[in-house]
């Protein structure tokens, strides 16, 4: 993954066509084509190896297929390759904005070695859950109108709280969240989260889209997902943990 990653960042273009996805999320190809000196063709060339590489996902809305940048190939290259100690400096690049016509929309794909049970299990198992969401532990019985609940012993009160949507294990969850971690997030209301797994071969694919985000709603209530998948796949491929600053938040490490 991290050779299709690099050969994908190689070329100026497709680097020109990730600027642009950074600093407006979600753009169709219509859309892209007028920012670039060259056919139509040139430029779905350039976007199908961002999409083989994983550094861009597609949704379809309606006749246009919507693209979106994927920050979690660069987590994890981070992860790898970034010294513990550039971290602090570091952490600050993965989180990304962006603005459409009415709410934001977030999507993140990533690719795992192990079983739809499994991830289903890790998605929704609060003891598995520390291992990779900052310590914190999401309760439900995770049954549609079932409450869901952040909780930490060490955080001062709710992280989070929700309500799941829907439920067809081990395919498809929708549930939605309200971020109480600080202040600044509290009062931006709920959002939707929909966990979306996809059995290929002996790995899982896994597209995680948070939607229903107050147009400029703050970077934390998102933010945070690149890490969050980067350490799911990290424990159910390896048993390990990562260390970052972000995943040791609660967890009195």
């Amino acid at each position: 993954m991290d050779d299709a990653v690099f050969r994908a960042l190689a070329d100026p273009t497709r680097r020109g066509l990730l600027d642009e996805l950074f600093h407006r999320d979600g753009q169709s190809l219509s859309t892209l084509e007028e920012r670039f000196d060259m056919t139509r063709f040139g430029v779905m060339k350039h976007l199908r190896i961002l999409e083989e590489a994983s550094l861009v996902v597609t949704r379809r809305k309606g006749r246009e297929k919507l693209h979106f940048l994927n920050p979690v190939p660069i987590r994890l290259v981070h992860d790898r390759w970034v010294s513990k100690f550039a971290e602090p400096w570091a952490a600050g690049l993965s989180g990304l904005k962006e603005s459409l016509e009415k709410t934001m929309e977030k999507v993140f794909e990533i690719y795992i070695r192990t079983t739809p049970e499994r991830l289903w299990e890790a998605i929704t198992d609060p003891q598995i859950r520390t291992k990779y969401n900052f310590g914190a532990r999401a309760e439900s019985d995770w049954t549609p109108g079932a409450r869901l609940e952040m909780v930490h012993p060490d955080a001062p009160g709710l992280l989070g709280e929700g309500e799941v949507v829907e439920a067809d294990p081990p395919r498809r969850l929708v549930h939605t969240m309200k971020a109480l971690w600080s202040d600044d997030v509290a009062g931006e209301g709920f959002s939707r989260v929909t966990w979306e797994i996809e059995q290929v071969n002996d790995s899982c694919r896994l597209v995680l889209t948070h939607d229903e985000l107050r147009e400029g709603a703050n970077e934390e209530l998102y933010g945070g997902w690149p890490m969050i998948l980067s350490g799911l796949k990290t424990w159910l491929e390896t048993g390990e943990t990562l260390t970052t600053p972000g995943s040791l938040m609660y967890s009195g490490q």
